[in-house]
Order: structure tokens, then C-alpha cells, then sequence
């Protein structure tokens, strides 16, 4: 294992904070996986399940199983990790500018386009060689102008040429479930499996430029531009696992996913041997557009009315709002059939609150469609 330390632009004077990876494998020789956790820093079970992966990876090296250098980022955030108000950690926020830490990735597709236009040929392996020096360059130029866009250009610098991408997140309650892109979901759909997702969310664009999205859409984007002109592979396959929520943390529950992580690597042919047998997926793909997204229409006291991961039917009724004045309820039922796969922890809402999600086959949103 090789360790590499990544210092990020000081955002104020006496705190320097920096960006641990952890390379094991074939380093620098081709194949790249790259797996993250915490860039929302208060998202605990992706750390653990972390941890348990660097055990699997120190062993599979001293082995000789590693077939690609897989890199590991256990804590992706080290400023949001600082952040805490009266006791509260709050991780998914910057404090000073109130941006989302898993928003607004750049998309340089443009700039590498016309970079490589004069070189790229026939060969779809050479052609994605070529693009991800020009990415790299792009990088490279990045200015970044404060701590938040330093962290961000170096998370993609270290990403930006793997072949899988994992970013390991949770929602507040939720099932396990993760989002990807509509164009690599038949390279996903093993990992749905072996992890088990309850639900599995496509979109290509869904105009928040996470992490993962920022890198699957920049080439979906060169797909596009070059479409008639030269073969453009799908250079990133790019995910985000929700593992369930932020109280989800067990020694067992991670080891579990960290098993499943393997075994999707192993079924790629980064790590040698022999996965374990697909399992069945548990439900199909659906779109991001499909979810339906329930608001409290008044303040009063949630009460949950079914379990997250539990399948739903239109008109099936989600959520109570009491009010503790009168007593008056509120509730508010499904018009999507499909699978609640998150809520949120509050139990005292007002007006424009999220309560949570349920999947569903048919799009009904449009515009941005994931939330702050």
C-alpha cells in the first residue's frame, strides 16, 4: 500500500487540513478503481464500511489478487468533518457558504473536446486514453479559489481516470439503495445485486453535478459531441451508495457491504478469484424523475406510518402531520406505487419540510431533480 497526502488550500490561518488516499494493487499500471467516503462528513457508515475494506485490500495485496490499483479515501471531507453546531454535527453543508459538498462538480467537457478533437480516432481504448489526459489537464489548471473548490479538484483529480468510481454516502433513514447514470446502469446492475438495493435510481442529468453524476456526464456529454465522428466509451462508471441511514452503523452491516463491494470488484476481474453468485435484483431500475417527493403542508408532529423499504400502493397512506393544538391530522398517502426507500429523521415538521421518497417507473419531475 502506498499512502499519498493531499493538502487543500488553507482556509483560514492555523488550520491546514489535507486529504488521506490509500493505493493498493497495480499502481500506476492501468486499470484504476476508486472508492470514497463521507464527502457528506456526517454520513458515518461509509467510513466504517471503509475500514473494513481496507482489511479485505491489505490482505488480497500481500495475496498478489489485486489486478488494478484500487484507491481508498476514507474520510473524503476533513473540513465538513470540523463543522458542528451546539453539539450537531452537520457535515453535508459548508457553515460559511451554505453549499452542498456534493453539488456542482465540474463538467469540462467542452474544454476537452476541443482538445482532443484533432487526435481522437477509430481505437475506443485509445480514444479514452487520450480524453483522460486532457481531463487531467483540465484539472491541472483549475484554480481553485478557496478550501471547498481545492477539495473538490482534488477529489477529482484522484478520480477522474478510474474505470469504477464508488461514493459511499447514507440518507438520513433510508433502505439501501444508490444512483447512477441511465447509460452505464448494465455495469452497475451487479453491484445493486450484491449490495442488495432496494432501489436503484437512473438519471444521466439530474442538474445538481454530484460527484458521481459530474463524472458519467462528462462522458455522456463527449458521447454526444462526437457521436457520427468517433467512438467514446463510458470511461467512468460512476455510482453513489446510499448504505441506508446515518444510524446504521454496525460492525456486521458493514462487513456485509464491504463483501459486496469485493464481490462486484471480484465479478469485474479487478481483484482475482472468484465472486460470490449474483443474487437476484430486488427491484428494477427506475428514474431519479419516477420519485415522488413528500412535503409537510403544515407544522405538527410526523408520524411515520410505514417502514422505509417497504413497498407501497398509490393511495396507501405514508405519513400523519399532528397538530399538538387541536389535535387536527393531516396525512398524506402515495400517488406512486413503489418502494419508500428514504425519510427523514425529523419528527416535528413546518411547512416545506422533506419527509421522505418513493420510487416509481413513471417520470413526474423535471428540472433539478436531487435537493440540497
Amino acid at each position: 500500500m502506498e499512502h499519498r497526502e493531499h493538502v487543500l488550500l488553507q482556509a483560514t490561518h492555523g488550520s491546514n487540513r489535507h486529504i488521506d488516499s490509500e493505493h493498493y494493487g497495480a499502481i500506476g499500471q492501468g486499470r484504476k478503481i476508486y472508492i470514497q467516503a463521507a464527502l457528506h462528513a456526517d454520513e458515518t457508515p461509509g467510513m466504517l464500511v471503509a475500514t473494513r475494506l481496507r482489511q479485505h485490500l491489505v490482505a488480497m495485496e500481500k495475496a498478489g489478487r489485486l489486478k488494478a490499483e484500487i484507491v481508498l479515501v476514507a474520510v473524503a471531507n476533513p473540513a465538513g468533518l470540523s463543522q458542528y453546531i451546539m453539539g450537531a454535527a452537520n457535515g453535508r453543508f459548508e457553515l460559511g457558504s451554505g453549499r452542498n459538498y456534493n453539488r456542482n462538480f465540474p463538467v469540462h467537457h467542452q474544454q476537452i473536446a476541443q482538445k482532443v478533437e484533432g487526435t481522437l480516432g477509430q481505437d475506443i481504448n485509445r480514444n479514452r486514453d487520450v480524453i483522460r489526459v486532457a481531463w487531467h489537464e483540465c484539472l491541472q489548471a483549475w484554480e481553485p479559489v478557496d478550501e471547498y473548490t481545492s477539495l473538490q479538484r482534488t477529489l477529482m483529480l484522484l478520480a477522474h481516470d478510474a474505470e469504477v468510481v464508488l461514493d459511499l454516502h447514507c440518507s438520513r433513514e433510508a433502505a439501501m439503495h444508490l444512483y447512477t447514470g441511465e447509460e452505464v446502469w448494465s455495469e452497475v446492475e451487479p453491484l445493486s445485486r450484491y449490495l442488495g438495493a432496494q432501489v436503484s435510481l437512473l438519471a444521466n442529468d439530474s442538474q445538481a453535478y454530484s460527484f458521481d453524476e459530474a463524472l458519467c456526464l462528462l462522458w455522456t456529454n463527449l458521447q454526444k459531441r462526437f457521436a457520427d465522428q468517433f467512438p467514446i466509451p463510458n470511461g467512468s462508471v460512476a455510482v453513489t451508495i446510499e448504505h441506508r441511514g446515518q444510524r446504521d452503523v454496525c460492525f456486521e452491516v458493514a462487513e456485509q457491504d464491504a463483501v459486496a463491494i469485493i464481490d462486484y470488484l471480484t465479478y469485474r476481474g479487478a481483484i482475482e478469484g472468484s465472486p460470490s453468485p449474483l443474487p437476484p435484483l430486488l427491484n428494477p431500475a427506475t428514474p431519479l424523475s419516477g420519485s415522488e417527493q413528500f412535503i409537510a403542508p403544515s407544522a405538527g408532529i410526523l408520524v411515520h406510518r410505514v417502514p422505509v423499504g417497504s413497498r407501497v400502493q398509490i393511495g396507501q397512506a405514508l405519513f400523519d402531520i399532528v397538530d399538538p393544538s387541536s389535535g387536527e391530522t393531516t396525512t398524506l398517502s402515495s400517488h406512486t406505487a413503489g418502494v419508500l426507500y428514504m425519510r427523514r429523521e425529523i419528527r416535528y415538521v413546518k411547512p416545506g419540510d422533506p419527509l421522505g421518497r418513493v420510487s416509481g417507473v413513471v417520470p413526474i419531475r423535471t428540472g433539478k431533480l436531487l435537493s440540497a
